[in-house]
């Protein structure tokens, strides 16, 4: 863990970096009369990624991280398994995307992960996969006029592109 944390500090940040320099070919500032412009919300996640990377390399200078210290693996059997659930649960929700669109594919993620990896109750599991991708849609498609990706579904949406737009 000790030479895990600044090396994964370091390798973020160089993303972290990327994407703001990628991003930054779009407008990262509001335009007037449309919103945000196409790169701003990867520019500043990207510069708030960054922040938080130059925070945990600090800290883990200074001896203050709870693992500078540490002698422990950086992932044992059981982390890696959680790593392993995550990395191909989202695989596949980025893969459904194209077929079934973010407003279907995310909601599923969320049952997936929050049913059966995270064993909440079926109450809470279908209260967040139904508000979620509700938000979402009110939030990207009408207020901010960015269209996300809908696959075979759109045509489902042009009636709420009718009422809202």
């Amino acid at each position: 863990m000790n030479r895990a944390e600044p090396v994964m500090a370091v390798i973020m940040a160089l993303c972290s970096i990327g994407l703001m320099v990628k991003s930054a070919e779009l407008p990262v500032g509001w335009i007037p009369d449309e919103g945000p412009g196409g790169g701003a919300f990867p520019f500043w996640l990207g510069a708030g990624m960054l922040v938080c990377c130059i925070w945990t390399f600090v800290k883990w200078l200074r001896g203050r991280s709870p693992y500078s210290g540490s002698d422990k693996p950086y992932m044992d059997r059981q982390t890696l398994m959680l790593f392993v659930t995550a990395a191909g649960s989202l695989t596949v929700m980025i893969g459904l995307i194209h077929f079934i669109g973010v407003y279907f594919a995310v909601p599923a993620l969320l049952v997936f992960y929050v049913r059966f990896v995270g064993r909440h109750s079926w109450w809470l599991t279908a209260a967040l996969a139904a508000a979620t991708p509700v938000v979402t849609f009110f939030f990207f498609e009408i207020a901010l006029r960015i269209t996300l990706p809908k696959g075979h579904t759109e045509p489902m949406f042009y009636p709420l592109y009718d009422m809202f737009l």
